[in-house]
């Protein structure tokens, strides 16, 4: 009788291509609301880029929670929503600083505050942001259920006796040879 088999390398690479392809889409629609938002605030009203900024972030930190919760996530751990939400809302704030942190600079200490430059720097802050907000969301927020396999370093069983996924790791690095008993 073996017990379940670890996913391969491969599987799980490709297990993280299709999570960040749901978070990049995602995080596309956030990043449509949030440029929209940053952008009608600057035309129609007086203020200042910053905090038209946050506002817009805050816009998009809503439509993102729903979409990560319910389409890239939603197979994800369930047990505290609070607790998720807390840590959700906390590490989209730290990614909030990071983005408005990268546009005040550019605003403010450089000069740059054109609707152009605001966007380009607005765009870049928000890609700093996004790396740190991915691997947060991902690790803290949004955890994974753990699996059976996970939790066991041995993953087969041969001839009664247990094999430890460090050997079937070498073996598929050095294949062996099967241990045929000598002729008498």
């Amino acid at each position: 009788m073996s017990t379940p088999k670890a996913a391969p390398l491969s599987e799980r690479f490709r297990g993280l291509a299709r999570e960040a392809v749901k978070f990049g889409a995602v995080g596309g629609l956030g990043v449509l609301v949030n440029f929209g938002v940053f952008n009608l605030l600057r035309s129609t009203t007086d203020l200042q880029t910053v905090r038209a900024n946050v506002i817009a972030i805050v816009v998009a930190i809503v439509t993102n929670y729903i979409g990560f919760r319910y389409f890239t996530y939603r197979d994800r751990d369930l047990g505290s929503r609070r607790r998720e939400m807390i840590l959700f809302i906390l590490f989209s704030l730290i990614g909030m600083v990071i983005e408005s942190g990268v546009l005040y600079v550019a605003t403010y200490g450089f000069g740059w505050d054109s609707s152009l430059q605001n966007n380009v720097f607005k765009f870049l802050g928000m890609a700093v942001a996004t790396v740190f907000r991915f691997w947060s969301y991902r690790t803290w927020v949004f955890q994974a259920l753990p699996t059976p396999a996970a939790h066991s370093l041995v993953v087969e069983q041969r001839d009664g006796h247990e094999v430890p996924a460090v050997a079937l790791a070498a073996e598929a690095v050095v294949p062996v040879a099967p241990v045929v008993p000598a002729a008498k």
